[in-house]
């Protein structure tokens, strides 16, 4: 798996002589050095003098190697905790034009309704193949359509077939603009975002990250009144030019974040501002058919093993219902679940 330069930081060797050390090193040299011009045996003490330039000059040192690293501004324990990029982080590659037409292959068979979605996917590791890239380079989706589509769904069913992490974030549920951005110190919650933090445990620079129904996320606001807008927090990150050297508010340390793979879902775009549609084009995904909703209950009680008397009854219910808008992806995966677990169920005697 190839490594990239993550973080833009350098990182000083693990050798390098502590406080104590450097002083120890330059009081021998003075001693020395007097001993060499011919100073009197007596001269060779250390005067309070002599002892306080040498802890200046050990601070200053230190200092130095410090500042060169691009850290010297963190604590102990951020300094520590950013050591896992000492050598890097993985990007997850797609080896062959043809191991893309598989990963295209599995999620169109899987749901042919987000076809528009899989085509540009294709398009784009096809094309990330032939330009020689260490991983595929996928500009940011922006998924508008009918809620119960399964457009989350097609997500994890990505990064599944990418084989990086997927991290899924709820716009409607925590402070969204700080989950995947983070926060600088100052606030209450201040912290990296959760999309860098999964990095940091995965080692993988390219995980699938997912903002589901970021045209609801609401402003943060500080102690202080400042507010903080999600879809603008974004834009930097959803650059691939700026994503390159993205300063983590927390760290405040630049971070490559280009290689990440972003979908956004929404059911529409309003409330979402014109700079943040210019950098995710919405892509409309249609609503669900009778014939989707079938065809993707039979595949999926297949996958889970179900007897077929089950999953033909599951198919049923949804043909029943007569209108392929008042079922969605969500209600068949719940009867699937719902059956899986009555099969399941240990008997009582």
């Amino acid at each position: 798996m190839p490594r990239i330069k993550f973080a833009d930081v350098s990182f000083p060797d693990h050798n390098i002589p502590s406080g104590y050390d450097i002083e120890v090193r330059l009081k021998k040299f003075l001693d020395r050095f007097r001993e060499q011009i011919g100073s009197p045996k007596f001269d060779y003490a250390l005067s309070d003098s002599d002892r306080l330039k040498i802890k200046r000059r050990s601070a200053a040192y230190l200092s130095a190697v410090s500042r060169r690293s691009g850290m010297d501004h963190l604590d102990p324990k951020d300094r520590a905790r950013l050591e896992v990029f000492r050598n890097g982080a993985q990007v997850q590659p797609v080896e062959t034009e043809h191991r893309a037409d598989e990963i295209a292959s599995c999620l169109h068979t899987e749901m042919p309704w987000m076809a528009p979605a899989t085509e540009r996917l294709l398009h784009e590791m096809r094309a990330s193949v032939r330009n020689g890239d260490p991983a595929p380079l996928v500009r940011p989706m922006l998924l508008v359509g009918p809620p119960g589509i399964g457009k989350s769904h097609w997500s994890r069913l990505l990064g599944a077939q990418l084989s990086v992490p997927t991290t899924i974030i709820e716009a409607t549920g925590e402070p969204a603009a700080f989950a995947v951005t983070g926060s600088q110190k100052g606030w209450g919650s201040a912290g990296p975002g959760r999309v860098l933090e999964a990095i940091m445990a995965s080692q993988i620079a390219n995980p699938v990250v997912v903002v589901d129904e970021i045209e609801k996320a609401g402003p943060a606001v500080s102690t202080k009144g400042q507010s903080y807008d999600l879809s603008q927090g974004l834009l930097p990150l959803l650059e691939r030019l700026t994503a390159q050297s993205w300063s983590c508010p927390y760290y405040r340390v630049p971070f490559d974040m280009s290689w990440i793979t972003w979908i956004l879902t929404a059911n529409s775009v309003n409330g979402l501002s014109a700079p943040f549609l210019s950098r995710c084009p919405p892509m409309q995904l249609s609503s669900l058919s009778m014939n989707h909703l079938i065809s993707f209950a039979d595949r999926e009680g297949v996958r889970r093993q179900l007897p077929h008397d089950a999953i033909d009854a599951v198919k049923e219910v949804i043909e029943a219902i007569q209108a392929p808008h008042l079922v969605s992806l969500r209600s068949v995966i719940r009867m699937l679940d719902s059956v899986e677990q009555n099969i399941n169920r240990p008997l009582l005697h």
